[in-house]
C-alpha cells in the first residue's frame, strides 16, 4: 500500500480501520431510513456506565472540571463514599499572566475544590498531576497501592467513559481494586444527538479514534 509506506504495520492497521469508520460515518449519515438509530449506536459505543455501589473513594478524571464535581457530590450525597479525590493542575504560564496583571485568578483545581465544598464535600484528596487518560490510570495505581484502596467510583465525561473503563480495568484490575466507572450528566457530548453539531462531529470522530486504538493495542 503505497499510501502507507514507511508507517509501521500496527498504526498502518489503525488507519485503515480508521478511514473504514469514517467513511461508514458518512454512509450511515447519507440513509435516512438508519440514518438515526445507527448514528446513536455510533455514540453509545463510546460510552460506559456502571451501576454504583459503595467504595473506598470517588476519583474524578481531570478533564470533567465543574460537571464531574457535581456528579461526585450526588454521590457522596447518596452515601456511596465520603471521600472525593481530584487530580492536581500545575500552574500554567497564563495564570501567571493574569496574576502579574492584577487580573482574576484563573484556578481549575481551586475552581474544583471550592465547587465540591459547596455542595458539602469535606474530605477532599489532591492527587499527582496527570497527562490523559493512560496516565491516570497509572497513577491510581500507584496511589491505590500506597493507601490501601480496594474500590473506587470513577467520574468521567460521557465521550471519554468507555475507553477510561477499558484502561483503568487494566492498570487496576489486575491489583485487586474494583473499578466502577461513571459518566457525568453534564458532559457536553450527546450519544444521542452528536451529529447535529460540530463539536460533537469532531468528539465523535477523535473519541472513536482513540477508542479503536485501545482495542486494537488491547484486544483482551
Amino acid at each position: 500500500m503505497p499510501l502507507f509506506r514507511g508507517i509501521k504495520p500496527a498504526r498502518r492497521w489503525t488507519l485503515v480501520l480508521l478511514g473504514s469508520l469514517v467513511v461508514g460515518i458518512s454512509v450511515v449519515a447519507s440513509v435516512p431510513v438508519w440514518r438515526h438509530s445507527l448514528l446513536r449506536a455510533a455514540g453509545w459505543a463510546l460510552v460506559a456506565q456502571d451501576a454504583p455501589a459503595k467504595a473506598d473513594i470517588i476519583v474524578v478524571s481531570s478533564d470533567s472540571l465543574g460537571a464531574g464535581m457535581l456528579e461526585a457530590a450526588d454521590l457522596v450525597k447518596a452515601g456511596f463514599a465520603s471521600r472525593v479525590a481530584i487530580f492536581h493542575r500545575k500552574e500554567t504560564a497564563l495564570q501567571k499572566e493574569l496574576v502579574r496583571r492584577d487580573a482574576p485568578r484563573y484556578d481549575l483545581e481551586g475552581f474544583s475544590i471550592r465547587v465540591l465544598r459547596s455542595q458539602g464535600v469535606t474530605d477532599i484528596v489532591v492527587l499527582p498531576e496527570v497527562v490523559g487518560t493512560v496516565d491516570e490510570g497509572q497513577v491510581l495505581q500507584r496511589w491505590c497501592a500506597a493507601n490501601s484502596i480496594r474500590s473506587l467510583l470513577f467520574i468521567s465525561v460521557t465521550d471519554h467513559s468507555r475507553r477510561t473503563r477499558r484502561v483503568l480495568d487494566r492498570a487496576l484490575g489486575q491489583h485487586g481494586v474494583r473499578v466502577m466507572v461513571r459518566y457525568t450528566r453534564w458532559s457536553p457530548f450527546d450519544p444521542d444527538s452528536w451529529w447535529q453539531t460540530r463539536d460533537g462531529q469532531r468528539t465523535q470522530i477523535t473519541e472513536s479514534e482513540k477508542l479503536l486504538v485501545d482495542i486494537v493495542r488491547h484486544p483482551f
